[in-house]
């Protein structure tokens, strides 16, 4: 995968990793690779990398839910005009800095594949949004929507194709440089995300387009009342839906979902102001885990013990308590190691299967967006895999098919998720008997956006 690099792209990497590696070693490139090294010229080079400075020098102006949420009420033409220019000149600001990350990589890592694969559409994103003109009138914004979501699908490959790249580069790096490293990279991403889907909603809410399914008051992305009981409830709605829509023969744990008791407790009237799409991932997730694990331990049973689900608020925060009896985690050593992407903290990173179904979803052109609604959305599409004319699978749709493989990041995903602003996702195993998930997120919407520079 190292080719996908190209000759101007291995240069500037080379200009800001020498401090990390020894003189790079050209030899192993194909004559015509050296040939196009040797003709790329010396000031065009030092003309891009010095756009890269000028916004690497840059600090990423923060945000927090509150300020979100008041710039979005009583939305105007002028108000949407000026959340469009925001988010213009500020995401080529924070893609700036995840380039700078990366060309602080030692060379063998930045070529690794999928590391490769995102060094290239990080530069194309930060190219054309630096190069976008300002936004003058609504049919500007219009323009620059369709843009964005443009930008948004073309990065659907970003999650696996970084996990697999770094997990291959896991005996290059510490854990913890590599661990902090993909936390700086996808709490980005989030930000990044954040800000181009609120501007979207916002856009549809002006133009009258507007639909929520489930209902709502909302702003943009973030749910101003938020029930915290409701989203519990629709995601164990969601996992008995994907149970049932699953054939039997791949899903053995089919009939123990279906009749699998989740009990909701606590404050059931609590609600607060967040984003819905980034509570309702965590919870998924972390019911997923539960149901699975406690349909594993008690396998054979004629019924499983349920799953807890404690609601409590404070006044500063919202918490989350789930609770399982599926044996807890006895074979890992410390919790947090289910965070990291090293393998020498979680030696699941290496395990063939894992690596096999990160690279079929960095192929694919639907990538992993990290949503509950993208999981339902292909559980639903799910065929029988087509054959091709030589009798082998047809490589687009078996890409398709496999893309729900387990690959590892639900887990990461969901901590992340709950530290963006400012909270906490901590696990307790009592081993052979079950697990508590402990999550907790500020609900006042006062912290910023927790973006490392």
């Amino acid at each position: 995968m190292s080719t996908l690099l190209t000759s101007t792209t291995k240069r500037q990497i080379c200009r800001y990793s020498a401090s990390t590696r020894g003189p790079v070693n050209y030899k192993s490139e194909q004559p015509q690779q050296r040939g196009q090294r040797r003709g790329v010229s010396d000031y065009g080079h030092f003309y891009r990398n010095r756009q890269l400075e000028q916004y690497a020098a840059k600090e990423a102006r923060r945000l927090t839910l509150r300020q979100l949420v008041w710039f979005g009420r009583s939305m105007t033409e002028d108000r949407l005009i000026k959340s469009a220019n925001y988010v213009r000149t500020e995401l080529p600001v924070r893609i700036s800095h995840r380039l700078r990350d990366m060309q602080a990589l030692p060379y063998v890592v930045v070529t690794k594949e999928g590391v490769a694969k995102v060094y290239e559409l990080y530069w194309s994103a930060f190219e054309k949004l630096r190069k976008y003109p300002p936004i003058e009138t609504l049919e500007d914004n219009t323009a620059f929507c369709v843009f964005l979501r443009e930008i948004l699908d073309e990065h659907g490959p970003v999650i696996p194709s970084l996990s697999l790249g770094l997990s291959l580069s896991s005996q290059y790096l510490a854990p913890e440089r590599l661990d902090s490293f993909m936390r700086r990279m996808l709490v980005s991403r989030i930000s990044r995300r954040v800000l181009a889907e609120h501007h979207l909603a916002l856009s549809s809410a002006f133009h009258g387009r507007d639909h929520d399914p489930d209902g709502g008051d909302h702003v943009g992305i973030i749910y101003t009342n938020l029930k915290v009981k409701d989203s519990i409830q629709r995601c164990v709605r969601y996992l008995t839906e994907a149970a049932d829509q699953s054939p039997e023969e791949k899903n053995p744990g089919k009939a123990v979902l279906r009749r699998h008791n989740v009990v909701i407790d606590g404050q059931l009237d609590t609600e607060f102001s967040y984003i819905r799409e980034h509570l309702e991932y965590i919870v998924f997730e972390l019911l997923k885990n539960s149901i699975r694990a406690t349909a594993s331990h008690h396998h054979g049973a004629s019924t499983s013990p349920e799953v807890r689900a404690t609601i409590a608020a404070s006044k500063d925060d919202v918490s989350i308590r789930i609770s399982d009896q599926g044996g807890g985690l006895p074979n890992v050593e410390m919790s947090s190691d289910l965070f990291s992407f090293s393998h020498i903290r979680n030696s699941a990173r290496l395990d063939d299967s894992r690596l096999g179904a990160l690279r079929n979803a960095s192929q694919s052109t639907e990538g992993l967006m990290a949503t509950v609604a993208e999981q339902l959305r292909k559980k639903r599409m799910r065929r029988p895999v087509p054959y091709s004319g030589d009798g082998q699978p047809d490589l687009a749709q078996r890409i398709g098919a496999d893309v729900h493989a387990k690959v590892g990041i639900g887990l990461p995903m969901s901590n992340i998720y709950a530290r963006y602003f400012g909270g906490s996702l901590e696990l307790m195993s009592l081993d052979g008997w079950g697990t508590d998930v402990y999550v907790r997120l500020p609900k006042l919407g006062t912290n910023l956006e927790g973006i490392e520079v």
